[in-house]
């Protein structure tokens, strides 16, 4: 079977994309070590884990090192923001977010890319609404967005022989949204956010697109119908 590393899989988005893709892929579960990332290798039959701190650029080059061939990179793993306007937002968030939701995923992308292009593989990038419009409270989260959509972009044009996709979901029901719920000041509601299921279904879906064609980019925006 073809092979799939994704990142952020311990919980949430990652777990479902990794439990959509199980039936036809080798996995290789990305996140830091934790009873949450074991749990669901053992899971998911046949899966492996990649315990590795992204932003720890040495174990990532270590981890990688033996990868030979990968069909399926799908980086999922980010981190959100304190919601605070730009003239309150100190510089150690803007090298937290920058770093953890794209200089991270540039590096494991290079770091991968004989692998990736060995298979004629396909790179997915989860990014967000917020890498199209950025409003105001999130300017670190939506320029690290607007960031990964530039490193997406360039990615494809510079690599022909991979697909590259970018997912555009809408805030998703997760245990961040929660969090960012909370700091809002609002009630919860989760018929307002996408699910899970949804977009790792998207996901899924762009993966298995004949290789004839290319899916660039997804954008997926609830409807508050679910």
């Amino acid at each position: 079977m073809p092979t799939a590393l994704i990142t952020g899989a311990s919980r949430g988005l990652g777990a479902e994309i990794a439990r959509r893709l199980a039936p036809t892929h080798d996995l290789l579960l990305g996140g830091r070590p934790s009873d949450e990332l074991d749990s669901l290798a053992t899971q998911l039959d046949g899966a492996s884990t990649f315990p590795v701190e992204l932003t720890d650029y040495d174990e990532v080059e270590a981890a990688t090192e033996a990868i030979g061939a990968l069909d399926v990179l799908v980086h999922n793993a980010g981190v959100g923001t304190s919601l605070e306007p730009i003239a309150e937002t100190p510089v150690e968030e803007w090298h937290q977010v920058l770093e953890v939701n794209l200089v991270a995923v540039a590096e494991l992308t290079r770091l991968l890319l004989p692998a990736l292009r060995e298979a004629r593989g396909h790179v997915v990038f989860i990014n967000s609404g917020a890498g199209r419009r950025a409003n105001p409270g999130w300017a670190p989260y939506a320029a690290s967005k607007f960031g990964l959509r530039a490193l997406a972009d360039a990615l494809r044009a510079e690599e022909p022989t991979l697909r590259v996709t970018s997912i555009f979901p809408g805030r998703i029901d997760t245990d961040m949204q929660r969090d960012i719920v909370a700091i809002e000041g609002e009630d919860y509601d989760p018929s307002k956010f996408l699910t899970t299921s949804s977009v790792a279904g998207a996901v899924v879906q762009a993966i298995a697109t004949p290789a004839d064609a290319h899916p660039e980019e997804i954008v997926l925006r609830p409807t508050g119908r679910g």
